[in-house]
């Protein structure tokens, strides 16, 4: 006997590959923005620069999946996402996405949280922040 909670539709729904949309990656994005000024309005510089990143590693991330029809990779590097895509960008956000990927794994992975706190003053992470908007809305219109 079938227990009462498993039935056909439940079975197909789990076993069907569905990769994400890219619309559902820009919502993510936007979200993790949304995180990374709620932090920084609490002063948790550090996180806001990670969030910065992750933001734009999810819209990438929305550009690849609209291109290909499938999930990108588990991956962080956000120049990946760009050559693989194709993707053409002014060269000033081209030269913001090297730094973020740069401010990437310190700010993953800190080896001395003291010093990173130290080395991520408000001024720096607000320009962080601020230039990641930019290149969000951006990305975003390029999806258009």
């Amino acid at each position: 006997m079938t227990p009462p909670c498993i039935n056909d539709v439940d079975l197909i729904s789990k076993n069907m590959a569905v990769f994400k949309t890219q619309e559902e990656w820009f919502e993510q994005a936007d979200y993790d923005i949304e995180t990374a000024e709620a932090l920084f309005n609490a002063g948790r510089y550090i996180y806001t620069v990670f969030m910065c990143h992750l933001s734009i590693e999810k819209a990438l991330k929305g550009v690849y999946a609209k291109k290909f029809k499938k999930d990108p990779p588990k991956i962080h590097n956000l120049n990946y996402f760009i050559e693989e895509t194709g993707l053409e960008l002014p060269e000033k956000f081209q030269v913001f996405i090297d730094k973020l990927n740069g401010l990437s794994i310190p700010t993953r992975y800190p080896n001395e949280i003291k010093k990173l706190i130290r080395e991520y003053k408000k001024d720096l992470t607000e320009k962080v922040l601020d230039e990641t908007k930019e290149l969000l809305l951006c990305l975003k219109q390029k999806m258009i």
